[in-house]
């Protein structure tokens, strides 16, 4: 097999204990748990935890862990003034990617023990819906809603970013996509942290890597681009014509097909349903839209070149996300919010090889394909000799 360029698909760079995809059977694990178990027993919060501890809490460890979360809530008030000096067009990701960086400057980065790492997931995780929803308020000329510590870690980022304390219905939808995106393997985000932890790096500075890695419109920012899709559809009726030209033209409908998944995303499935109740709820025709650009893209994949191709994360969460009252530009620091999570379980498995015999710095090899004059190399020839052939 040749396993350049290929992006390291299907290589096998490390062993984990916390999560895994069969993707022939359509199948999601956090540490032993099947998603959809998770999805309809679970919150964010304990989800968390699982995916820090590598078992459920205690009804003591539970509470525990909410209150220190809900403690860490809050972000240096020097921290919102320096986000007043960005330019108001920014990307939320270059400014959440700057902002977790600079947590280092903040706090003490030091994490050379596993209590002191869980210190630091903790931070990012309760500090990072923070940051997202103070950029968008002073981007917006709008005041700071401070953290309340009465709500929930949904139901908090939505009060903070609109102002207004969701329904339970609208807190619990939001709960789910936030336990849905907490980790999926070695995804491009993760790897990239799990690379930069093994320099024994600090966490801050390798989940702002993560960052980096999913601001990429073929990562995290795909349902961004779902979402200008469904716009550009308008209307149900307008589906098969698009998708028709799409095919035509050979470009990718966004939301359709998986790296992993050969079968149905057990994510895409949950939010199918979520995005059906909020059609439901709010009267606007997403759902219908939706569900119908997933049924013309496989029927046209299936005619044209015999391939079945399924629903991804990012083909139903676009809608549930609009629905919800977030802004399209947000999407991606959404996602962040929740894989934060994975990001740190990944850097402390990392960093004290959880699962692995010893600590490895990750040091691939490349094959070089550039000039080459000979055993000693190119010969350099002085500026004034040179000329062009």
């Amino acid at each position: 097999m040749d396993t350049k360029n290929i992006g390291l698909r299907n290589i096998e760079v490390a062993d984990t204990k916390i999560s895994y995809i069969d993707g022939q059977k359509g199948k999601l694990i956090y540490r032993g748990y099947d998603i959809l178990d998770l999805t309809k027993n679970s919150n964010f919060e304990e989800t968390c935890f699982l995916l820090l501890h590598d078992e459920l809490p205690t009804k003591n460890e539970y509470n525990d862990f909410k209150t220190e979360l809900v403690d860490a809530r809050v972000i240096p008030k020097q921290m919102q003034i320096n986000m007043g000096n960005w330019r108001k067009d920014a990307d939320p990701m270059d400014v959440l990617q700057a902002f977790v960086a600079a947590f280092g400057g903040y706090y003490d980065e030091e994490f050379s023990t596993k209590e002191a790492s869980y210190s630091r997931a903790i931070n990012l995780i309760a500090k990072v819906p923070t940051i997202v929803s103070s950029w968008h308020r002073i981007r917006n000329g709008k005041k700071i809603i401070e953290p309340d510590s009465d709500l929930s870690h949904a139901a908090n980022f939505l009060f903070m970013l609109n102002g207004e304390k969701p329904d339970p219905e609208l807190e619990r939808i939001f709960d789910i996509c936030l336990i849905l995106h907490a980790d999926h393997t070695l995804n491009a985000s993760t790897f990239a942290a799990r690379e930069v932890a093994s320099t024994r790096a600090h966490m801050y500075s390798a989940a702002s890597a993560a960052v980096g890695a999913l601001s990429g419109e073929l990562h995290g920012g795909a349902n961004y681009e779902v979402m200008r899709m469904l716009l550009d559809i308008k209307t149900e009726e307008n589906v098969e014509s698009y998708i028709k030209e799409k095919f035509a033209k050979n470009e990718r409908v966004m939301g359709m097909g998986h790296a992993v998944y050969k079968t149905v995303d057990p994510r895409s499935q949950v939010l199918k349903e979520l995005s059906k109740r909020l059609s439901e709820k709010t009267g606007q025709p997403w759902y219908d839209i939706t569900s119908k650009v997933e049924r013309v893209t496989a029927e046209l994949m299936k005619k044209t070149k015999e391939v079945e191709i399924f629903p991804n994360v990012d083909l139903y969460s676009a809608s549930v996300y609009y629905m919800l009252g977030i802004p399209m530009d947000l999407n991606t620091p959404i996602f962040a919010v929740s894989r934060v999570a994975g990001w740190a379980a990944h850097i402390i498995e990392e960093k004290f090889a959880e699962a692995a015999p010893k600590p490895m710095l990750y040091r691939p090899k490349a094959v070089y394909v550039g000039k080459y004059g000979g055993p000693q190399g190119c010969k350099y020839i002085p500026i004034e000799k040179r000329t062009k052939k």
